[in-house]
């Protein structure tokens, strides 16, 4: 095997592995076009998503600057080459690609691409995006493609490896999209039944001073202040439910900003007195930041709802080279030796699958009478 080979596979090699460790859509697409880009030292790289109306759902470049990309304008069509490509599933490379007879050009702003080389991605028989590089970084004679034919191998192995990340992250995201459906559901019975329970003691209440006016206005007057209490209560557990239905603004916020302002509501719409600490944590791949927030939903639920705590305390702190998020609770607690049990009561199995999920731990510390501390580890804070 030459050196040259061997170069070539061990860049193939890191290539896969940089792919393999997102989950993320755009993260996945974002590695891939990288990772081609220096694969066959390219000056462009792109990756185009098809949608079903004549464009593309999602467009990615590498090589491009920020203020580049906002001057070419809206994503392109799918026309020229690059419909080719989707149309015929078949490699392309051109040793200039304006002199294809396909070519309709390309806005003023666009950087001129001269030797091109693309493939479309494919999943089975179906089409799933397409992947070209353009203006190879090499010397090359007048009329002649600066890329191989053992540049396209190359991208002919990453373009299938392509395929199974783009196709497993999108796997990832429906399958989180269903879990959000399954918690807005669960949120969704617990905002009824305790909201419901508020409504039905206020109207009984209600009627009840309704028929003491007359004959015992004092009476009436304590069950008209219990009615007060017991709307504010309900108000309260309408905003603790609504507060968590609603999708956390962690793109915006951060995972420490969007905990913290949780945890303030939650501290206002509960007797028990919650905290949270957190500081010098740095932004970390979304899906650990939301496996983390929905592990603290979790543990939080838990412990305002089932254990009948005082006090609740949310840390998040530096480990090492991770993050670890902990919720301690001063409430009744519980044998963790009981798996079944805990496991279908406090949700201890969706919080493991959570933490494991993203290459984290979960631990569980609890006794009857003393209370619980439920810690999750994620690596790479």
């Amino acid at each position: 095997m030459s050196h040259g080979t061997r170069s070539g596979l061990a860049a193939v090699s890191s290539a896969l592995l940089a792919m393999s460790r997102h989950l993320e859509v755009r993260d996945v697409l974002k590695t891939i076009v990288a990772s081609a880009r220096e694969l066959l030292d390219a000056q462009y790289a792109a990756l185009g998503v098809p949608d079903d109306h004549g464009g593309f759902a999602q467009f990615v470049v590498d090589g491009v600057s920020d203020e580049q990309w906002k001057a070419i304008g809206p994503l392109p069509r799918q026309h020229g080459v690059l419909a080719a490509m989707l149309r015929e599933a078949r490699p392309e490379r051109l040793a200039d690609v304006r002199q294809d007879p396909r070519f309709e050009g390309w806005p003023d702003a666009h950087p001129e691409l001269a030797d091109f080389l693309g493939l479309p991605i494919r999943d089975g028989d179906e089409v799933i995006g397409a992947l070209f590089l353009a203006n190879k970084n090499c010397r090359k004679p007048e009329g002649s493609c600066g890329f191989t034919a053992e540049d396209e191998d190359l991208l002919g192995i990453l373009a299938q490896h392509a395929a199974i990340a783009l196709t497993n992250a999108r796997l990832y995201e429906r399958s989180r999209e269903l879990t959000i459906a399954e918690e807005r559901s669960r949120l969704a019975h617990e905002l009824h039944d305790a909201v419901s329970q508020k409504l039905f003691s206020l109207r009984l209440t209600a009627q009840a001073a309704t028929a003491l006016v007359d004959r015992d206005p004092a009476r009436a007057k304590e069950e008209l202040h219990q009615v007060a209490a017991l709307a504010a209560e309900a108000a309260d557990e309408l905003r603790a439910a609504v507060v968590e239905l609603r999708p956390a603004a962690l793109d915006e916020d951060g995972l420490v900003a969007t905990l913290r302002t949780q945890i303030q509501v939650l501290d206002r719409a509960h007797s028990a007195r919650v905290t949270f600490t957190g500081h010098g944590i740095r932004a970390l791949p979304a899906a650990q930041e939301e496996a983390l927030l929905r592990v603290a939903q979790e543990a939080l639920h838990n412990a305002l709802r089932h254990s009948g705590a005082a006090h609740v305390q949310v840390v998040m702190a530096r480990r090492g080279n991770g993050v670890v998020l902990r919720v301690t609770d001063d409430g009744d607690g519980f044998d963790p030796t009981t798996v079944r049990r805990a496991g279908r009561h406090l949700g201890l199995v969706s919080m493991r699958d959570r933490a494991s999920g993203v290459g984290g731990t979960l631990t569980v510390e609890s006794a009857p009478g003393k209370g619980t501390a439920i810690e999750m580890e994620v690596p790479g804070g």
